[in-house]
């Protein structure tokens, strides 16, 4: 407003009409500064109401349309603030929503633009109405073209590029997070997989040692009070020591070769009549005795070969501690195979002997350390493995008792 008449007089254009602007300081050129500095004030509450700020930037110049024609050439610098208005609109609010105040907004530019056109240049002077308004409609209509359709344009073509690069960064960080998350999971899948594996190899482990290391230092304890007062069954402990040594070297062979990658391991898989065989093993270090109650199938028909291998080495275990904790005691197994549905296997012990009565094998040995308990959590997890379920517990003679049924599939069952 100050410095285009002054550049206009420096520099006049002689290819059209001379500039016609109010005096700088006039009553015109206050109230046209007053309606501009208006514009730019409404646009300060574009966060609050956008959808209202263009329009009442566009109303604002209606009001100087009236004016005498000196302000035409400024006129035109109305349209700023509403092209800034445009702009803030269009990035703030959805065009489905904020379209009404676009359309309202354009109606109030071409009106004031071409009312004020018209007027200024007399259209409407010798009875040209028509030609006025055709005049002032086409001005109104470019100017509100430039004002508002050609930002509302490019604002939305940079706002759809704008998400379309936060869409793509989302997706990316979602496609990242889902990467991360299939990592987790492998991973725990691996950790549990490990963690199954580990305590499969310790409940061997701890079958192996607390069953047949147990027998070795029980019987080399007997054999090193019999060698001077009866030797014939220090030579029998003897063998029997050779025995249960050798069953321990192919046991940790079989369990070394199931952890080999380079070479097939070949693996004996005990059954519940192999508990015969083990009682009669057991039958040197302590008093043990069998009872098998069949029933009208075969022994153990419909336990799967799973659930045998946890009912031997329940018993292995129950005998192991028997010997171990139960010096001199009396121990029961009962296979009862008479059931449709279930096999149970019970091993009871009765209270320990006074060891200075014992002569037998069943001394605890010297110098000699507890299980720590993880027999029972042994039988527990082999129990839960297979689904079957584990008592065990102290009896009311102090003794202790261990009792494993095991489901039959119903599949299976001998008629």
């Amino acid at each position: 407003m100050l410095g285009l008449p002054y550049l206009d007089a420096v520099d006049p254009d002689t290819l059209g009409r001379a500039l016609v602007a109010p005096a700088v300081g006039s009553p015109a050129w206050i109230l046209f500064a007053l309606v501009l500095l208006a514009q730019s004030a409404t646009l300060l509450a574009a966060r609050r109401v956008p959808r209202t700020v263009p329009v009442v930037a566009a109303a604002l110049p209606v009001v100087v349309a009236v004016l005498p024609p000196q302000v035409l050439d400024l006129f035109g610098l109305s349209a700023l603030p509403v092209v800034v208005a445009v702009v803030l609109v269009a990035l703030r609010v959805p065009l489905v929503r904020a379209w009404p105040c676009v359309v309202l907004t354009a109606g109030l530019v071409a009106l004031g633009t071409g009312w004020h056109w018209a007027v200024a240049n007399g259209a409407f002077r010798g009875g040209q109405v028509a030609r006025g308004l055709a005049d002032g409609t086409a001005q109104g209509i470019t100017q509100a073209v430039g004002a508002v359709g050609i930002p509302l344009v490019v604002t939305l073509v940079v706002r759809s590029r704008r998400e379309v690069r936060a869409a793509r960064d989302a997706e990316l960080v979602a496609r990242t997070a889902e990467a991360s998350a299939v990592v987790r999971e492998q991973d725990a899948r691996v950790d549990a997989a490990v963690s199954r594996e580990r305590a499969a190899m310790a409940r061997e482990l701890h079958d192996i040692a607390a069953h047949h290391l147990s027998g070795i230092a029980l019987m080399s304890a007997v054999i090193d009070r019999q060698i001077d007062t009866d030797p014939v069954a220090a030579h029998e402990g003897v063998r029997q020591v050779r025995e249960q040594s050798t069953a321990v070297l192919e046991d940790l062979r079989r369990l070394v070769g199931l952890l080999r990658d380079d070479a097939p391991a070949e693996r004996a898989v005990e059954t519940v009549a192999g508990i015969v065989d083990l009682v009669e093993r057991a039958r040197y270090r302590s008093d043990v005795r069998l009872e098998v109650l069949p029933g009208e199938h075969p022994l153990a028909d419909g336990i799967g070969p799973l659930a045998q291998l946890a009912a031997y080495r329940t018993a292995q275990e129950a005998l192991a501690n028997a010997a171990l904790h139960a010096a001199g005691a009396v121990v029961t197994v009962t296979i009862d195979d008479r059931a449709a549905d279930h096999l149970e296997l019970h091993v009871e012990n009765t209270a320990p002997r006074d060891p200075s009565a014992q002569a037998g094998a069943g001394d605890p040995v010297p110098g000699s350390a507890g299980a720590g308990g993880n027999g029972l959590r042994g039988m527990r997890e082999r129990a839960e493995l297979v689904g079957a379920r584990l008592q065990t517990g102290p009896t009311a003679d102090g003794g202790w008792s261990v009792r494993l049924d095991l489901g039959r599939q119903a599949a299976e069952v001998a008629p």
